[in-house]
């Protein structure tokens, strides 16, 4: 699929969030930034966080919302030595687009501290899921977990824990559903919803998780969009492309030229337009005519 690169040599992005001004707002994960492309390869810092922001979402208060992992140390470096300690805790902070200011709102979940949040999504309350990835080490690795916060921002809700990966999450269109993306078993799990955090209950199952699909090739999943017919739009890494699900968890898949196709966000007067970050070669495209649009977020500015 033909695409345009708006920007280069950015320091893994992801997060992506599209602007009517035609500027993308996105994290660098590598170089620990909140950062606007505005095309051409124009790019401008907008907020120096630290550790590393993992994923990006325009809340109903007109800021951007951003999971921090907290630093990538505990993932091996590229010669397979452990990188140096710069993890300073996962968090969940808060970015005023027009000064740059930014302070973490939150740290834990009850008493447990979060290990490294990757993704979130509003709902149309002002409430936002979010996942917490976990931390890798040596020879062992934190469990993953789905995780709520209200509207009156009173804490975090533990939704579902001792999962393995949860990377990407987001929302069908009436708000009945979540999906979440799986990153090892690169699969897509969907929770149906009673309420804003509330997940039903699986009669005779362990979790309240139900499986939507999975592929069978040597692929990862990353973060994800939903689209406005409801289809799952999962970043894929290995294989490197957008693998789309639909609610009956049928698949087709779309490949672009980077092992790390990291995220996708929709933007332009139709949502037609695909924004999609390259993290292997540091690069944001814009895919114009996606296949259909995507869905319009909560608190988006289309």
């Amino acid at each position: 699929m033909d695409f345009e690169v708006m920007a280069e040599g950015l320091k893994f992005p992801e997060g992506p969030v599209a602007f009517p001004d035609g500027s993308v707002v996105l994290v660098e994960l590598r170089r620990g930034t909140l950062t606007r492309c505005w095309g051409a390869g124009r790019t401008e810092v907008i907020a120096e966080l630290g550790g590393g922001p993992n994923g990006a979402a325009l809340g109903p208060d007109g800021a951007i919302w951003v999971t921090n992992n907290g630093g990538m140390s505990a993932l091996p470096g590229p010669d397979g030595r452990w990188l140096p300690p710069d993890y300073d805790g996962g968090r969940i902070e808060r970015v005023e687009l027009a000064t740059g200011k930014f302070e973490r709102v939150f740290t834990h979940c009850g008493g447990r501290p979060l290990k490294g949040p990757n993704d979130l999504v509003f709902d149309r309350t002002g409430g936002f899921w979010f996942t917490d990835f976990g931390k890798m080490r040596a020879r062992d690795r934190d469990f993953s977990s789905l995780h709520y916060v209200g509207a009156d921002r009173d804490g975090v809700l533990m939704v579902h824990d001792r999962v393995l990966s949860y990377n990407g999450v987001g929302l069908s269109p009436d708000e009945t559903v979540a999906y979440t993306a799986d990153t090892f078993s690169a699969r897509v799990w969907a929770y149906d919803l009673d309420g804003p955090g509330q997940a039903r209950p699986r009669e005779g199952a362990s979790g309240p998780a139900r499986f939507l699909s999975g592929l069978p090739t040597n692929s990862r999943y990353d973060s994800l969009a939903v689209t406005e017919a409801g289809n799952v739009c999962v970043a894929t890494l290995d294989t490197g492309g957008i693998t789309t699900v639909t609610p009956a968890g049928e698949t087709s898949f779309i490949p672009f030229p980077d092992p790390s196709v990291t995220n996708i966000c929709f933007g332009g007067p139709d949502r037609r337009t695909a924004f999609i970050t390259l993290s292997a070669t540091g690069r944001l495209i814009r895919v114009r005519n996606w296949p259909e649009p995507g869905l319009a977020l909560n608190f988006s500015q289309y």
